[in-house]
């Protein structure tokens, strides 16, 4: 059970009692991150005594909405039962039901400083923070956390996008496997770059022959593309580099070539501290 991720949902609007809910349900079974849930539809049925078809509808619309995606799967006696995780950054999207403050209210019972003693029979003090005090209570996300979450559930979604329509397959999954790459440290226009190349590759294959969105995430196929990126990369900047000290001889040696070197080139000499101003005068080249 994670409070963090309760006190998140319950400080959002889900646009319904029975999405609400659910969503409390889940929220009750998560880890801190939102993740780890796995129990059957059965079993949200009967705790919330909702219908069939709502908490079916429900989880699917969460599905859609990326509020919730699908994380794997656990055998159990009747299959196996999906595991689920709360997108925490799409939750703190919503809208929020917390009131405005307005400085008002009563002030004869504040909110203590410190929670009682309590009993000491046992020798165990009690909490740091009284269950009300304002420390304890999760602060609305900010407009700006909100607005960074859309903006990189937007670069997700245009990742995914540009995975070859006919193949695209398991959406919420690949969203999933792409925000764990970017958790991981991969920039994301690499990824958007591994898709493209991907779609280059085999846009003459027929579809048993190509790897369908799912599986392509999953198995990290981008990875090969990520390593040539960075070789490129780093080729470029070996052939800048010797390029850059053929410039500098130039200049240190005040070769006639100097003529040659552009005001750009100048200032990316200058901000590497590959030349000083001094050089750069005696060789007929302003700063």
């Amino acid at each position: 059970m994670s409070w963090r991720v309760a006190n998140e949902c319950a400080e959002r609007r889900f646009g319904s009692a029975a999405r609400k809910q659910i969503i409390m349900f889940l929220a009750d079974k998560a880890s801190d991150d939102g993740s780890g849930i796995w129990c059957s539809k059965g079993t949200i049925q009967r705790h919330t005594e909702l219908g069939e078809s709502t908490v079916k509808r429900t989880i699917s619309d969460f599905l859609r909405e990326g509020i919730l995606i699908e994380t794997g799967r656990r055998p159990c006696k009747n299959g196996f039962t999906v595991i689920y995780r709360i997108v925490l950054a799409r939750v703190m999207a919503l809208e929020s039901m917390a009131e405005p403050d307005d400085g008002t209210g009563s002030t004869l019972d504040p909110v203590q400083p410190e929670p009682g003693t309590g009993s000491t029979m046992d020798g165990v003090r009690g909490p740091g923070w009284t269950p009300n005090h304002p420390k304890t209570i999760h602060k609305p996300p900010t407009r700006r956390r909100a607005e960074a979450a859309a903006v990189e559930d937007e670069r997700f979604e245009k990742i995914w996008a540009a995975y070859s329509k006919d193949r695209q397959r398991g959406k919420a999954a690949c969203l999933a496997r792409i925000a764990e790459a970017v958790k991981e440290g991969v920039d994301p226009d690499d990824l958007l770059r591994a898709v493209q190349a991907y779609a280059t590759e085999s846009a003459g294959f027929t579809r048993s022959k190509v790897c369908f969105a799912d599986n392509w995430f999953q198995t990290r196929r981008w990875q090969p593309f990520l390593e040539k990126f960075e070789a490129e990369r780093e080729a470029a900047k070996a052939v800048q580099a010797d390029h850059h000290a053929r410039l500098v001889g130039w200049i240190r040696d005040r070769s006639p070539m100097c003529k040659h070197i552009t005001p750009h080139q100048v200032t990316a000499l200058v901000a590497a501290n590959l030349v000083t101003k001094v050089q750069l005068h005696a060789a007929g080249l302003a700063a």
